[in-house]
């Protein structure tokens, strides 16, 4: 099959080719949009068969790097593709971004199960499975075409009880306004300083709310007109995702996050999203808490790597240092071009002219 790739420059095209091919929020234009105004740039493109038919799309993020490495390309849960053209959509993206970008890596995190037939193919297809990982592969999706019975149902009891109970306390639940986001941020400090992680600045947050629009849902606890509590959803049509939330102490103590998130859960629901994605499991509390709501969890096909230059190599070797330091930082990549330019000294490869 030969395909064409080509950039698409309007939005609303944009969000609606993502959302045919039941695209994940972080393909959203909106998403890209932030991630433009924050130290990457952006590029959007669809792609065509023979006969002008849509086969895929791909938002791809570029991080630019020392050289000669030049950048990193990066598709966040992407790229869309119909059935069985996977494997054709990412060769011909592929394609696209050496030949248009230079970069010396597709880096790809799609929005695929382990054992789907597009993942199984990405071996075969020369993709390196990576462990620098930015989204997590290990989630809990939740189906939300089951009734609100069946949903119950597949939480332990325990996480049942805990939404009835936290639901009767003197809090009320609701999606906020923007005027009322500075509250949940401030709430998000005080639970990052608790838990000991980074944040970005205020600005970041408050553009992804901006320019999601619609995509972007936050819902919080208020106790009166203050926010205890909140959750923080990106949402394309048929995709729920996690992106941040937090309690202050009274929020805490009232065990709001259970109730919270059962809203947040039904609200999607009832918006008509399909797929609700706690956006990650590891072995914490936290994850404690988000596995309590259902009785499985999904396996993604994870992170891997296209090379895309004979100096991939080398841009392997560095990646894990700047991983460290990113862990450090707790800021997001934002070291590894500075990781980079000391390996390339250490190769000997000149900056240039």
């Amino acid at each position: 099959m030969t395909l064409s790739v080509e950039q698409c420059t309007d939005r609303t095209e944009w969000d609606a080719a993502v959302n045919a091919g039941r695209g994940h929020p972080m393909q959203l234009w909106g998403w890209g949009q932030t991630k433009a105004a924050h130290n990457w740039s952006v590029d959007r493109v669809l792609v065509h068969d023979e006969g002008g038919t849509l086969v895929g799309s791909a938002q791809l993020l570029f991080r630019r790097l020392p050289f000669p490495f030049r950048s990193l390309a990066y598709i966040p849960r992407g790229p869309q593709s119909t059935e069985g053209s996977s494997t054709e959509v990412l060769n011909a993206v592929a394609d696209y971004v050496a030949l248009t970008h230079g970069s010396v890596v597709l880096s790809i995190e799609p929005d695929w199960d382990l054992d789907s037939p597009g993942a199984v193919a990405l071996l075969a297809g020369g993709w390196r499975r990576t462990e620098s990982t930015i989204l997590m592969g290990r989630t809990l999706i939740l189906d939300l075409h089951r009734s609100e019975d069946e949903l119950l149902a597949g939480m332990t009891k325990k996480t049942r009880q805990y939404i009835r109970k936290s639901g009767r306390e003197a809090l009320h639940y609701r999606q906020v306004s923007r005027e009322e986001v500075p509250q949940c941020l401030a709430v998000y400090r005080l639970t990052a300083d608790r838990a000991g992680f980074g944040i970005h600045s205020d600005a970041y947050y408050l553009d992804i709310f901006d320019n999601l629009g619609e995509g972007s849902a936050v819902f919080a606890a208020f106790d009166g007109d203050a926010v205890v509590a909140f959750l923080w959803l990106a949402a394309s049509g048929t995709t729920a995702f996690e992106l941040y939330g937090g309690m202050n102490d009274v929020g805490q103590n009232l065990r709001a996050n259970f109730t919270l998130k059962w809203t947040a859960i039904m609200a999607m629901k009832q918006r008509g999203v399909s797929r609700y994605d706690f956006n990650g499991l590891l072995n914490d509390g936290v994850s404690k808490f988000k596995i309590g709501f259902a009785d499985h969890e999904n396996l993604l096909a994870g992170t891997w790597d296209k090379p895309l230059s004979p100096l991939y190599p080398v841009y392997a070797r560095a990646l894990p240092l700047a991983r460290k330091a990113v862990k450090k930082s707790g800021k997001l990549v934002s070291r590894v071009p500075a990781v980079l330019a000391g390996l390339r000294k250490r190769v000997g490869a000149a900056p240039p002219k």
